[in-house]
């Protein structure tokens, strides 16, 4: 069993900077993708990135990519998400999750593919 729990958001100015941590408890396996995903009021939750557990490997959705890095610390098994160039679309409620790969070479961008979710926290972009 993983639990996954998010800290770092907050309320910051358009055109600021956020980072935003998930810290996991129990056993992360190498297989492990960390994904980081985000919801709007009103919207569907979109995938926002992800980082393979055994070396490092990130993968972004496109119009994030430049702005948003992911991260992980292995020895204190947590997974960050830094955040420039913040826009007010920005705003939603940021979630950390997990899923064992079940094979090389994969990648996992749907919401319904990981099994372990964090309780998110909010970021609010003000313009």
């Amino acid at each position: 069993q993983v639990q996954l729990v998010e800290s770092g958001g907050g309320l910051v100015q358009d055109g600021g900077s956020l980072r935003l941590s998930c810290a996991a408890s129990g056993r992360i396996y190498s297989t492990y993708h960390m994904g980081w995903f985000r919801q709007a009021p009103g919207k569907e939750r979109e995938f926002v990135g992800a980082i393979r557990w055994s070396d490092g490997y990130t993968y972004y959705t496109e119009s994030l990519k430049g702005r948003f890095t992911i991260s992980r610390d292995n020895a204190k098994n947590t997974v960050a998400l830094q955040m420039n160039s913040l826009k007010p679309p920005d705003t939603a409620a940021y979630y950390c999750a997990a899923v064992a790969s079940i094979g090389p070479g994969r990648r996992y961008y749907n919401e319904y593919e990981y099994y372990y979710w964090g309780q998110g926290t909010q970021v609010t972009v003000s313009s």
